[in-house]
């Protein structure tokens, strides 16, 4: 069972930036998809960026597209999330998560993965 804990949250001011990291223990990530979701007050957990099993392919949502970056380092089993440009808007907690399945896309679906971390909070003021 992977464990995944968050980290790099914070409050930044509008048109700044966080890096977000995640680290997984008691498994290594490799051979497994990685992603990003987030929650915001009041609002559904919703998809935010996805990095396939071999860090080949990655996608994103349009609401970040062209501003959050999403990366692997398969060997130190690390997951992270470059954010730039922020708006209040990206105010949320940021959950990392890992593929339920081996070989796994860049997959969208929350479903697709079966392991989160605790989340970390993200606050952007105007």
């Amino acid at each position: 069972q992977v464990q995944l804990v968050e980290s790099g949250g914070g409050l930044v001011q509008a048109g700044g930036s966080l890096r977000l990291s995640c680290a997984a223990s008691g498994r290594t990530i490799s051979r497994y998809a990685m992603a990003w979701f987030r929650q915001a007050p009041g609002k559904e957990r919703e998809f935010v960026a996805a990095i396939s099993w071999s860090g080949s392919s990655t996608n994103y949502a349009d609401s970040v597209k062209g501003r959050f970056t999403i990366a692997r380092d398969d060997a130190k089993n690390m997951a992270y999330l470059q954010m730039d440009r922020l708006s209040p808007e990206d105010t949320a907690v940021y959950y990392c998560a890992t593929a339920r399945s081996m070989f796994q896309r860049a997959e969208v679906a929350d479903t697709a993965y079966s392991s989160w971390g605790q989340g970390t909070q993200v606050t952007v003021s105007s």
